[in-house]
């Protein structure tokens, strides 16, 4: 009767080699993610935060015109829209 199988002293082995292999690979510096914004990103952030301001201005304006009741609806431009969208058949 065989108590050893000398396959099983061989797959012993290989769990041990992966288990150093682990402890070494955790045991390296890990990298830490680095992230870096184009000039041309941080144009693009500059100007969309100056067109910020003058858009809350005009929103801010709007607000007063319709709390006070003066702002005026244009028909004629609503009226342009809708036959745009109407002709162009959205339902096909």
């Amino acid at each position: 009767m065989k108590i050893n199988e000398p396959q099983r002293i061989g797959a012993l082995n290989n769990y041990l080699k992966q288990n150093e292999s682990r402890a070494a690979s955790t045991s390296q510096k890990r990298q830490k993610d680095n992230v870096q914004i184009s000039a041309e990103a941080k144009e693009m952030l500059s100007s969309s935060q100056a067109q910020s301001t003058e858009r809350s201005k005009q929103i801010e304006q709007l607000k007063q015109e319709v709390s006070s009741g003066t702002y005026h609806v244009e028909a004629g431009k609503i009226a342009e829209k809708l036959m745009a969208y109407f002709k162009s058949d959205p339902g096909k």
